[in-house]
C-alpha cells in the first residue's frame, strides 16, 4: 500500500488530533485485527456542522460534513494503528447515519461524502461495505455521524 501519509500530504488533507470520547466509551475497540472505530460527527476546523439535510441544509453541505466524519475516522484509526497508517488492510465497513428530514430522501449521497474520501486516501483498500440511514436527530445536532470496521495487520 503507498504512504497514506503522503497520500493525504497529495489530497491537501490535515488530519485533526483523535477527539476524545464525550460518554461512557472508548474510541475504538480492536479484536484480532479488526478495529471498531466509534462513530465520529461533524466537526471539523470551523466547528460543528449542524443541522437537518433537507431542512436547512444542503446535500453538498451534508457531503462535506461525512467528508469531516471520514477524516475525524482516519484520524481514529491513525491513532489505533499506534500512528501507522500503513498498517490499514481495509476499510471493511462504514455505518453512516444522517440528521434528516422525514421528506429527504438522498441519504445515500451524503454518505457517500465519507466513503468517496476513503477511497481517495486508501485506494482500493478503501473500498468498502456500507449503510446510510436517517435519523431524527444525532448527538449535538450533528449533521452527519459516521462510524467504521476496519482490517489492520
Amino acid at each position: 500500500m503507498a504512504d497514506i501519509d503522503s497520500r493525504l500530504k497529495e489530497l491537501g488533507l490535515t488530519l485533526p488530533e483523535a477527539a476524545a470520547p464525550v460518554a461512557n466509551y472508548v474510541p475504538y475497540a480492536q479484536s484480532g485485527q479488526i478495529v471498531h472505530i466509534s462513530g465520529q460527527i461533524s466537526l471539523g476546523p470551523d466547528g460543528l456542522v449542524t443541522g437537518r439535510l433537507g431542512d436547512g441544509v444542503s446535500l453538498e453541505d451534508g457531503q462535506a460534513a461525512a467528508r469531516l466524519c471520514a477524516l475525524n475516522l482516519i484520524a481514529q484509526i491513525k491513532a489505533a494503528c499506534g500512528g501507522d497508517l500503513g498498517q490499514v488492510k481495509r476499510i471493511v465497513k462504514l455505518g453512516g447515519f444522517v440528521n434528516a428530514h422525514p421528506d429527504f430522501y438522498d441519504i445515500p449521497k451524503v454518505i457517500n461524502g465519507a466513503s468517496d474520501l476513503m477511497v481517495e486516501v486508501f485506494g482500493d483498500a478503501g473500498r468498502h461495505a456500507r449503510s446510510a440511514v436517517g435519523v431524527a436527530v444525532l448527538p449535538l445536532n450533528a449533521a452527519v455521524e459516521v462510524d467504521a470496521v476496519v482490517e489492520i495487520a
